[in-house]
């Protein structure tokens, strides 16, 4: 008895949009940090393009698979590293699902990649905190380090709002 998998149209496009969105993670790891903690979040430019043009469903499959994958390629997978990535992807998952439900026509790209970007940052810091930094002077660092989430989060909500608007073309 064989068990044969006939990929449907929208796994080869999940597909796809993971493959431009680990190529960015592992093309921005290689980039050093100007300030520790600080990385602009390119890849999830393809997570909020997904969103807007096919749904949270196939968002999220293509963040959780660029957080593992991409982690198993650069070499962090299970690490310290790993496990901030992935909640901080959960937490921006979770906020895009809740925005995503909003009544009306919903949100832009650019509210999405804010929300998203300071859901991540939070997911992280809580991480952080919970885990491996359990003082309370970790939280000195939160505001300096969202407002940077959110201007980030700006720039790369403008780049998915015109990316989105190419696509639909």
């Amino acid at each position: 008895m064989s068990l044969l998998l006939t990929p449907t149209r929208d796994d080869h496009r999940i597909a796809w949009l993971t493959a431009v969105a680990i190529l960015i993670h592992v093309l921005e790891s290689a980039v050093p940090m100007v300030l520790p903690g600080i990385k602009p979040g390119l890849a999830n430019i393809i997570t909020i393009t997904a969103l807007c043009l096919y749904g949270w469903h196939t968002a999220a499959w293509v963040s959780l698979l660029r957080v593992l994958v991409g982690s198993l390629i650069i070499g962090s997978f299970l690490s310290p590293t790993f496990l901030l990535s992935l909640s901080g992807a959960l937490a921006s998952l979770a906020i895009l699902k809740l925005a995503s439900l909003l009544p009306g026509r919903g949100v832009s790209a650019l509210g999405y990649s804010v929300l998203a970007a300071m859901a991540h940052m939070t997911g992280q810091f809580m991480l952080a905190y919970l885990l491996f930094i359990p003082h309370p002077g970790i939280w000195r660092l939160y505001p300096l380090l969202m407002t940077v989430a959110v201007l980030l989060g700006i720039i790369n909500g403008i780049i998915s709002q015109r990316l989105v608007n190419q696509l639909r073309r």
